[in-house]
């Protein structure tokens, strides 16, 4: 099997990590995957993600590379993904490393070969930008703490919200031991871009329970990014009659990331919005919003916690207008960054207002 047909595989096999609500495949070349957008603070990078391997001995119910599903084995050696990533670089201009695996056995000899290949990219062929560095479930602290010096950010993906609902998932993993250690670990080390994780989105937890996990890893493992995949069954898994999650309930929950991350709320607040521990089916800034405020604000006297919770300004927007930037009419928030629909119905303007939703 020649190089490109192992990425074509291996990059296909990689997809299910997340890079966000808009990550998309990019088309760069015929014959090769695996090349995808990732947003890293203001600029999109082109981003190689790839398996070392697709065989594994975890039996993970909704991965079609688990124990026990058919598929078309793949396998890279170092020097070759270190080599081919190389030529990525130069010929098409790719900005960075996302390597993961599969684990056929020991999660520490996998390892060994992950860190093997990063340091070759990094020593041999004098790559500089972003690696981010996959850490398997199991894998021993002094491998964790070698790959950390060649990778600008790791991961461990939790999976699930719970050890109950992991277990559900697979029989395979520890909640506690193999992932919320490694992430621990991965905390102590000071890595530039920090860690993130990844959580499935399915019937078996609530956004109750979502919430909840993201509030302790953002606190106690100084998380920078919390990423979902709604859960998509896959032909040949032992979850593949399962039902799909709906795209909207994941869109909802990185709202919810993205209003505690950027605009500083407070993970206790949602719980008001919850029924029956699930969020609303609305943009969550704005079902806050309708049980925050009694009536419209005078969007020039709101002070900045006031105006982050009106839907239409953020941060950037909300500190122009405290700046000194006078609102007399719609346009003016308009060309200050605001989304003028959005903030109508709870802003009043020169002493007027306009209301487009039901009175809140």
């Amino acid at each position: 099997m020649d190089v490109f047909e192992k990425a074509r595989i291996l990059g296909n096999s990689g997809k299910y990590d997340s890079c966000g609500p808009k990550a998309c495949q990019v088309d760069v070349e015929k014959g090769i995957g695996g090349i995808y957008h990732a947003k890293a603070e203001h600029k999109t990078c082109r981003i190689f993600k790839t398996l070392m391997t697709n065989t594994c001995s975890f039996d993970c119910k909704y991965c079609s590379n688990s124990a026990g599903c058919k598929k078309k084995p793949a396998t890279f050696k170092q020097e070759e993904l270190a080599k081919f990533f190389n030529y990525l670089n130069h010929k098409l201009d790719i900005d960075g490393l996302f390597l993961s695996s599969g684990v056929p056995g020991d999660p520490d000899i996998m390892t060994e070969k992950m860190i093997s290949t990063v340091r070759l990219v990094r020593n041999k062929y004098n790559f500089r930008g972003y690696v981010h560095f996959k850490v398997l479930p199991g894998t021993s602290y002094e491998l964790v703490k070698q790959a950390a010096e060649f990778s600008n950010r790791m991961s461990v993906n939790i999976e699930a919200p719970n050890s109950s609902v992991l277990s559900e998932f697979s029989s395979t993993k520890d909640f506690k031991n193999d992932i919320l250690k490694r992430q621990k670990w991965i905390s102590q080390l000071g890595l530039g871009s920090g860690q993130a994780t990844q959580m499935i989105i399915n019937h078996m937890s609530t956004d109750k329970d979502v919430l909840k996990m993201m509030n302790w890893e953002y606190g106690e493992l100084k998380l920078k990014r919390m990423y979902f995949s709604a859960f998509r069954p896959v032909k040949g898994t032992p979850f593949e009659n399962e039902k799909a999650e709906s795209h909207t309930r994941e869109s909802h929950l990185y709202n919810v990331d993205f209003l505690v991350r950027r605009y500083n709320y407070k993970f206790k607040e949602f719980n008001e919005v919850l029924n029956d521990d699930m969020l609303p089916r609305e943009d969550p800034k704005l079902a806050l919003a309708k049980l925050t405020f009694d009536g419209p604000v005078d969007i020039n006297e709101a002070s900045y916690d006031e105006l982050i919770r009106i839907p239409g300004i953020g941060p950037r927007t909300a500190q122009r207008i405290l700046a000194g930037e006078k609102i007399r009419k719609y346009e003016d928030l308009h060309k200050l960054g605001g989304w003028v629909e959005r903030a109508k119905p709870f802003i009043e303007v020169d002493g007027k207002r306009q209301t487009n939703l039901i009175e809140f």
